[in-house]
């Protein structure tokens, strides 16, 4: 019995089972899953968000055949542990597995995935044809793809929402549950069908704008004009074509602007996010890249995924996470890739019919309002990640990977993400679009009856509303003299009733603008 395992504390002493044994008893060098699973001392079920540890009685034996049928039972695929067992665990064993059980539904999932996995074929005969298909990822542990390809060999339905080269894996936790229930999508679109279609423009325009400086600030970089209605318009354009290797480097090219210092293109060098040692130069990551000789398949994984989940249906919100978390992990480039990140994450939700047409969800804006959530979330993965890479520093500060690492980036938990965005996609919904449309509303109703106070050209207007909207809602001596001054006070006075009860009365325009 345990305490601690690898350093994460238990709940109560237990003894690891499933992924945590194989993990242990094959020396497999991979970031902890977020859960594993254990075996308590005591008669009753312990969770948390880190620990599952079941009763005595679900003990199981002290052999490979033993635990991973547990750890495909109580704990669901993982990819990243089973690719690296891969490589331990010669095919026989796993084939001498699936012939002891060859109609058990785990036995059959493993069988799928390893095969999978290793792009080999075991030698077992192919099931019998009068099994029942089983799907690869169990739906009330994984989220998968709605359909999926069934695999006649196997009697499974292939679920993985990925393909070998990039398949990052999601628990149907509760958060994840409960925002499935709140039918964010068709919240948004009831939202739009209350509102005119020349208000709804005007709040698409505002919101692009508004996540392209957003997703420029999280970056810290404050753009022109240009660039950033520029990186607006891509993001208006997110979903309208699959995604290529040739069209994320123009994206990148667009994001850039000006490539004079910046190399456009796929990293041909090491990469990292961090800094350097202010004497020696060293670098010091807190993130690193995945190798440039791996970026080739690591891309068309993406690109794969992208093009399966479109296909065979998921999650669109899951899905966003998983294609653009795993893409920022992967770093392919020397820059713009934290923006390109953000960018998938329009793209996925538009393809998938998730945001209604001409409109974006702001999740740029909330993340930077989230801006210490969104960074835990980002190094919930890429800190622990660094103590599986082997690295030394190159002539040129850079550093020089020494270790495979191309799994690591393929396969990862993207659980804490997929909240994570569901909760930014919430936000979106219910409060920066109803809040920008209520406001343009109020605009409108506020430059109406301004109108028949006094005739005033509309560019006036605005200046006036800017003005008071500076001011709390009452006009300045500065303005009342200089751009105002023909306002007698009758006027200013019924203006500024007039704007407290139109525009005031809005909340506050969504952060970014």
């Amino acid at each position: 019995m345990a305490l601690t395992f690898h350093d994460r504390t238990l709940p109560e002493p237990a003894t690891p089972a499933g992924y945590a044994w194989l993990i242990d008893r094959y020396g497999l060098r991979v970031p902890l899953p977020p859960r594993l699973a254990g075996i308590a001392m005591r008669h009753h079920r312990v969770e948390s968000e880190s620990w599952l540890l079941l009763t005595p009685r679900h003990a199981p034996g002290e052999n490979l055949a033993d635990q991973l049928t547990f750890a495909l039972k109580w704990e669901g695929v993982d990819l990243s542990v089973l690719a690296a067992l891969a490589r331990e665990v010669p095919g026989d064993e796993i084939a001498a597995i699936v012939r002891a059980a060859p109609a058990g539904q785990y036995a059959r999932r493993l069988w799928f995935v390893w095969e999978w996995l290793t792009r080999t074929t075991l030698d077992v005969p192919d099931s019998d044809a009068k099994r029942s298909i089983v799907p690869v990822l169990d739906p009330e542990q994984q989220v998968g793809l709605t359909a999926g390809e069934v695999s006649g060999r196997h009697r499974v339905r292939n679920t993985l929402p990925g393909t070998p080269d990039f398949c990052p894996l999601v628990r149907r936790t509760q958060p994840i549950v409960r925002a499935q229930g709140l039918a964010l999508d068709a919240r948004a679109r009831q939202v739009i069908a209350r509102t005119h279609p020349d208000v709804l423009a005007r709040a698409a325009a505002f919101l692009q704008l508004s996540d392209s400086r957003a997703s420029f600030a999280i970056e810290q970089e404050r753009p022109g004009r240009d660039r950033a209605q520029r990186w607006a318009r891509a993001i208006a354009r997110a979903g309208a074509t699959p995604l290529t290797s040739d069209s994320v480097v123009e994206l990148q090219r667009i994001v850039i602007g000006d490539d004079r210092f910046v190399a456009v293109g796929y990293r041909a060098e090491g990469g990292f996010v961090g800094t350097h040692d202010r004497i020696t130069r060293d670098p010091l990551p807190e993130h690193i890249s995945a190798r440039a000789e791996d970026l080739p398949s690591l891309v068309r994984g993406v690109i794969g995924y992208d093009a399966r989940v479109r296909a065979h249906g998921m999650d669109p919100v899951v899905a966003a996470a998983a294609l653009s978390f795993g893409f920022v992990y992967i770093h392919p480039f020397t820059d713009g890739n934290g923006r390109l990140h953000r960018w998938l994450i329009h793209h996925t939700l538009a393809t998938m019919g998730y945001t209604p047409p001409t409109v974006v969800f702001p999740v740029s804006a909330t993340m930077l309002r989230e801006i210490g959530r969104y960074r835990l979330v980002l190094e919930s993965y890429s800190r622990p990640l660094l103590a599986c890479i082997d690295w030394q520093p190159t002539p040129g500060q850079n550093i020089q990977v020494l270790n495979a690492t191309a799994d690591y980036y393929r396969y990862f938990d993207a659980t804490a993400h997929a909240a994570f965005l569901y909760d930014c996609v919430e936000q979106a919904v219910t409060r920066d679009l109803p809040a920008e449309v209520a406001y343009l509303e109020a605009y409108d109703r506020f430059s109406e009856r301004v109108q028949q106070i006094v005739d005033m050209p509309q560019d006036l207007i605005d200046l006036l509303h800017h003005f008071l909207r500076q001011n709390g809602g009452s006009l300045s001596q500065r303005a009342r003299s200089t751009e105002f001054q023909r306002l007698t006070a009758e006027e200013v006075s019924r203006i500024e009733q007039l704007f407290d009860e139109t525009a005031g009365a809005v909340e506050e325009r969504v952060p970014g603008g």
